[in-house]
């Protein structure tokens, strides 16, 4: 308790684990749906454009919270479309994932003078967090959640078939742009908290592990927003009672990647009991 009690001592400790718990929430959500349409590595390439546009904006003395977002959603939006075109999915996050970050290494030496934290971008900076992005997330998880639960039958028909859906009347392109818009969101708050070159694990761990036992979509969704939290949890935890300098963004992402494991072991053996009783 004395430990726990420590924990919240500090408003930066409050901010930090507040922000982790509704912002992971936000990204297993999200993420499920991003991979079950084969967009597993968007928030990767929706990183490196935020950490571009974030650079570009320090260097210009820009704002660079709106500048980011604004450059993550419209990415976010091209990206999604991007399967109809020539141009596919993973090629176009393969562009815009290596242009925008060398655009954004580029820009940091224009933006020497300036006091935006870009290295915290790039490698997280959970400790740092201030009051403002937890009411950014606070914002965007009374979004994700209340919308999922409401729209849940309608993100269900545009995830699996979204020529069907759109047969049957539904405005596909409304719910993609929600998806980028809150996912692009998710994204660069998330890059405050793990950095750009980890922010994609809290997208496709919770979704991919939920998968290795989950079966339908209802129990992948929650199954997934399960996971992500008490990954989150244990990972914050193991950093600040682990050896001394331990970083939390790390150490979150591999107790992640423990679950992945555990739960891939757990759904092999599921598919041999099942093949046993058949």
């Amino acid at each position: 308790m004395q430990f726990f009690a420590q924990l919240i001592e500090f408003e930066f400790q409050r901010n930090a684990l507040l922000v982790g718990l509704l912002v992971t929430l936000c990204a297993a959500l999200l993420g499920v749906t991003l991979v079950l349409q084969r967009y597993s590595m968007i928030g990767d390439g929706l990183s490196h454009v935020g950490f571009g546009a974030l650079a570009v904006a320090a260097a210009l003395h820009w704002a660079p919270l709106p500048v980011s977002l604004g450059a993550v959603i419209l990415a976010a939006f091209l990206l999604l479309h991007s399967g109809s075109g020539k141009l596919r999915g993973d090629a176009a996050i393969a562009i815009l994932s290596t242009g925008c970050l060398a655009v954004g290494m580029l820009a940091m030496n224009l933006a020497g003078g300036s006091n935006v934290d870009l290295m915290g971008y790039m490698f997280g900076s959970i400790w740092s967090l201030s009051r403002a992005e937890v009411l950014l997330s606070a914002t965007l998880c009374a979004v994700v959640l209340p919308g999922f639960a409401w729209l849940y039958h309608r993100v269900f028909s545009v995830t699996f078939d979204a020529a069907f859906a759109r047969a049957t009347g539904v405005k596909t392109g409304l719910y993609q742009l929600l998806t980028a818009v809150l996912a692009s969101c998710t994204i660069v708050l998330g890059m405050r908290m793990l950095g750009t070159l980890l922010i994609s694990s809290l997208v496709i761990f919770p979704a991919l592990t939920s998968m290795r036992v989950c079966k339908s979509f209802r129990s992948v969704m929650v199954c997934s927003a399960a996971v992500s939290v008490v990954c989150f949890l244990a990972g914050f935890l193991l950093s600040l009672a682990g050896p001394r300098g331990l970083p939390t963004g790390a150490t979150i992402v591999a107790v992640n990647l423990a679950a992945f494991g555990a739960f891939s072991l757990a759904g092999w053996i599921l598919e041999r009991r099942r093949a046993a009783h058949m």
